[in-house]
């Protein structure tokens, strides 16, 4: 295992092919500053580049919150210069989660809240304990969600539910959150990033080269009607059947051992 820091407040630990991405800013419950929102990005950017990473995990090191969204307090102070400079980095952090080339997985307890839970909505699956709380609540403070809440909720739940979350701002507790597919898997207290991390696992020993074409296909295709979604298939199938992984995985399937992925 090995560990490396974005600056202060985000940390980068290897896992063997599973990355952890930390949100370690505990003094504020995560709250993404524009500092931190350039770490994010920074993380994100390095991870996206590492062939070796095939998973990674979205945690945070306070024990009460993933991550409370947006710092406010760092905002008050803000002129409208200041915000609108400030929007890029924002936007970086965030969209840096949404467009991991491998499967993410968020681990979430406490409050996820606005900023917080976009970056869980911006990962592919997302592990809640009991403790979880999110929310979208950004219109109870004159602004709307920013960081992909309004496109990622609707397609987690539909338009008329996402409206109802993000025009109410309210808060949902774990249980409902589950029923109502905020999040996808409910876990014991204190057991969110051990079992994200054991669901990482469980998807790093499949081929690289085939999960990061799955999520392609998954992302692309997404929205797009039924025929054209089946050419987006296509090509991401074209883009694996005739890899070393393809021929490993194959010839490891008929010898009945386990794969030795060549990634490639």
């Amino acid at each position: 295992m090995s560990e490396q820091r974005f600056g202060e407040w985000v940390a980068v630990i290897k896992h063997g092919h599973v990355a952890e991405l930390a949100l370690d800013r505990p003094k504020a419950m995560n709250a993404v500053s524009t500092e931190m929102g350039r770490r994010i990005a920074e993380a994100t950017a390095a991870l996206a580049a590492d062939p070796g990473v095939r998973v990674v995990v979205l945690t945070s090191t306070h024990e009460r919150a993933f991550c409370v969204g947006a710092d406010l307090k760092e905002r008050n102070s803000f002129s409208d210069a200041d915000l609108g400079r400030q929007r890029p980095h924002a936007r970086a952090a965030y969209t840096g989660v949404l467009e991991l080339p491998v499967p993410a997985i968020a681990a979430v307890h406490g409050f996820a809240l606005g900023g917080g839970f976009e970056l869980a909505l911006s990962c592919d699956v997302i592990v809640a304990d009991r403790t979880a709380v999110v929310g979208l609540p950004e219109v109870s403070v004159g602004v709307i969600p920013g960081g992909g809440g309004t496109q990622l909720l609707p397609r987690r739940v539909g338009a008329a539910r996402a409206a109802e979350l993000i025009f109410s701002a309210r808060r949902v507790a774990a249980e409902e959150a589950r029923d109502l597919g905020l999040v996808d898997e409910l876990v014991p207290e204190g057991e969110d990033r051990t079992e994200a991390l054991a669901l990482a696992h469980r998807m790093a020993a499949n081929s690289p080269v085939g999960l990061r074409a799955a999520k392609r296909a998954l992302r692309l295709g997404h929205g797009l009607d039924l025929r054209a979604g089946l050419e987006v298939e296509d090509a991401a199938w074209r883009s694996v059947a005739f890899s070393g992984d393809r021929a490993e995985g194959v010839a490891a399937f008929n010898e009945k051992r386990t794969p030795n992925w060549p990634g490639e």
